[in-house]
């Protein structure tokens, strides 16, 4: 059996759901990977942190952390004062990084995963910002140190978009693809098909948890413009960075043309999409009508699509259907497996 020392950066939605499937899926672990685990350190953005060489209490940290409480209490250090100390002292084996994405910039996710990787960690996150602004960095220093740098849960939460291109198409050449990538504008505009306002439906989104406080980096189309740049980045080769994705939000979408579009027998989606110009990617983020006769005319809800083209398979599609906190915690674990396993 082979015990793994994990770091939490990052404790909340996603970083609590991981920790709860990590204690559902401990025996299977056991049994199936010959994996154990121990949670070394804990840092989070309003909870305090906590650091343990011996093993902190999962349970307890979640219960102080969805009680509003300091995980300080669980520490027998005394806090780091930044992230890059948080990584020198909680001596673990992986780390996983779970802060909120920067989508200009990548930090302070990217300085974290670097500090983690450059002390001989595995690096893992489900934060799209270094993906995209730090990819080919943190890929090359992961093989320096001959560890691995995953990020399953940056784009589709747990779907497995990234890994299948890793192994299962081999020789294949992506040459494009287009989608629905942000399950936020989705079910918004599912909503105003249904009658609400537009500011009906981003209340009703942010009173689910899919719209932030400040839903603006989901309205004005930055996370599908960030993730349009992740598979670009990472799946085409070439680097695309969310500012140079031809950008346009739903804000402008009124309850007049989802009329409009319904009696013509079409919706209105966000749509996703990058394409190989020559040397260059053109990616794009717009608002299109799309009829019956298309896949993403029946993407409702919370789900997500993409169709991927390539030179052997003209049309290879991905549907994710309702995800939530726990489906982002599944592609964490996936990638804490394929990382230990070498995959």
């Amino acid at each position: 059996m082979t015990e793994i020392a994990l770091a939490l950066v990052g404790f909340g939605n996603v970083g609590r759901a991981f920790a709860r499937l990590l204690l559902k899926k401990r025996e299977m672990l056991q049994k199936s990977y010959g994996i154990d685990f121990i949670v070394t350190g804990i840092q989070t953005g309003r909870h305090g942190a906590a650091i343990d060489p011996d093993g902190i209490d999962l349970n307890a940290a979640l219960k102080l952390a969805e009680n509003g409480q300091s995980l300080d209490s669980l520490s027998k250090v005394p806090a780091p004062a930044d992230g890059a100390e948080f990584v020198a002292v909680c001596q673990a084996d992986v780390l996983f990084e779970n802060t909120p994405v920067n989508h200009q910039t990548g930090q302070p996710a990217l300085d974290t995963l670097r500090a983690a990787l450059s002390r001989g960690m595995h690096a893992i996150t489900a934060n799209k910002g270094p993906v995209v602004h730090g990819y080919r960095e943190l890929t090359d220093l992961a093989g320096q140190q001959g560890k691995r740098f995953l990020f399953e849960s940056a784009v589709m939460d747990g779907a497995p978009i990234f890994s299948l291109f890793r192994g299962p198409l081999p020789a294949a050449e992506l040459r494009g693809f287009r989608g629905i990538l942000n399950s936020c504008t989705n079910y918004i505009l599912g909503l105003m098909e249904s009658g609400s306002t537009f500011e009906q439906a981003v209340i009703q989104a942010q009173s689910i948890g899919i719209a932030e406080t400040d839903p603006s980096a989901d309205l004005d189309g930055w996370d599908a413009a960030i993730k349009v740049a992740a598979l670009s980045t990472v799946l085409m080769g070439i680097p695309l960075t969310p500012q140079q994705v031809d950008r346009t939000g739903i804000c402008g979408i009124t309850p007049q043309q989802i009329d409009e579009a319904a009696a013509a027998g079409e919706k209105w989606k966000l749509v996703c999409s990058a394409y190989r110009q020559g040397s260059q990617i053109r990616g794009r983020v717009h608002p299109e009508r799309v009829s019956a006769g298309s896949p993403l005319y029946s993407i409702n809800g919370t789900s997500s699509y993409v169709q991927f083209e390539m030179d052997v398979l003209p049309g290879l599609g991905i549907v994710e259907s309702d995800p939530g906190p726990e489906t982002t915690a599944y592609g964490l674990l996936a990638d804490l497996i394929n990382a230990v396993r070498g995959a």
